[in-house]
């Protein structure tokens, strides 16, 4: 029995069952925090981590906007959830590329994890850069800002309500018969204010997936761009539209398991509602742009010609495995990376339209 399950049954056994939320943010705290997930041995791998290029070509994308900003002087160079700095690295890099552009940027991560933080601190000095720690957005200090956030969002507690004949209920995990963990339904109904207005009107038995703690965190980010300017690049996976149906999965060793068998040591993650993220985003007052395929974004900022450069340069075999990245992070299959993942852009209102956002899904 984990750590983190012993502690789940403990608030069961004083409070009830749990939501799926309160349970997801538990896991996920303690996941987060004890160890580094990502690569061949950890239990899942992220785009910065299969090609330097995307992680150039988002520090492309952020001297572009700063260009679009008038250049300040400073500006705050913001990534939430960094893993192991690689996508930061591999941007600050390509920024100095851009005249003036490396000087100006600030930066800033946002991390809870001491283990990461160590990894990022590590990866970054060897740059030559150096770093500010926050815990969340709140302790941010102002300015314009550009933000990043690749894989974050997924990571954030969900909730799920399931329609029956009376209204909705929610999802919740208890203790079985046996004393197992199990899912089941709350007795009480809940209001469907709680709901997304796109679901109210499902039918029986139809399962509404819906994360306020991203909602909010959304709605914070876009409130801050819009009071002091700039912009913010979400890249996940997930759908345009919402709609019934969960994702709710557990991966560890790079393969699916039961969401609950090994709480707090699997990383517990749903698919991204990008029409949710961008209506809290224009909540706030800022402006949505997309959601659009990583395939052509990736391609719009110049993926192929970089590519093509790192190969002029490089030995067969290297040239050979770059090509290999690249086509991963453009699949275009259905669940390839290339179409699975979205991007996603918010930017203050005076800001023009940015780059890499020209073909909206519709």
């Amino acid at each position: 029995m984990t750590p983190v399950e012993q502690a789940i049954r403990r608030r069961i056994k004083v409070d009830g069952p749990q939501s799926i939320a309160a349970v997801m943010a538990t896991a996920n705290e303690h996941y987060y925090g004890t160890r580094d997930p990502l690569g061949a041995a950890g239990d899942f791998i992220t785009s910065p981590e299969i090609s330097q290029i995307f992680g150039e070509l988002v520090g492309l994308w952020a001297a572009m906007v700063w260009m679009s900003l008038g250049e300040p002087e400073r500006v705050l160079l913001v990534e939430l959830g960094p893993g192991r700095g690689t996508l930061m690295a591999d941007a600050l890099r390509a920024l100095k590329s851009v005249p003036g552009a490396r000087e100006a940027v600030d930066v800033h991560l946002v991390e809870t994890s001491p283990i990461l933080r160590a990894s990022q601190k590590r990866l970054l000095e060897t740059g030559g850069a150096t770093a500010t720690w926050h815990d969340n957005l709140a302790s941010l200090p102002a300015g314009p800002m550009i933000v990043i956030a690749n894989e974050f969002f997924d990571a954030l507690p969900v909730h799920h309500y399931v329609r029956v004949p009376e209204g909705w209920r929610e999802r919740c995990v208890g203790l079985s018969s046996e004393g197992e963990l199990a899912l089941g339904l709350a007795p009480y109904a809940v209001p469907a204010e709680l709901v997304p207005d796109a679901l109210r009107a499902c039918p029986p038995g139809c399962v509404a997936e819906t994360s306020p703690a991203s909602h909010r965190a959304m709605a914070d980010l876009a409130a801050r761009i819009v009071q002091h300017g700039g912009a913010g690049l979400v890249i996940d996976y997930g759908y345009t539209r919402t709609a019934p149906g969960e994702t709710l999965q557990a991966l560890k060793a790079h393969r699916r398991q039961e969401v609950l068998a090994e709480l707090g040591e699997a990383d517990l993650t749903a698919h991204v509602d990008f029409a949710a993220l961008a209506g809290a985003a224009s909540a706030s007052g800022a402006v949505a742009h997309g959601p659009v395929m990583q395939r052509d974004f990736l391609l719009a900022m110049g993926i192929m010609p970089r590519l093509a450069t790192l190969q002029r340069n490089s030995a067969t075999t290297v040239s050979a495995a770059l090509q290999v990245a690249v086509e991963r992070l453009l699949d275009p299959a259905p669940t390839g990376m290339g179409s699975l993942f979205k991007a996603l852009s918010i930017t203050s209102p005076r800001l023009p339209h940015p780059p890499g956002f020209e073909h909206p899904l519709p």
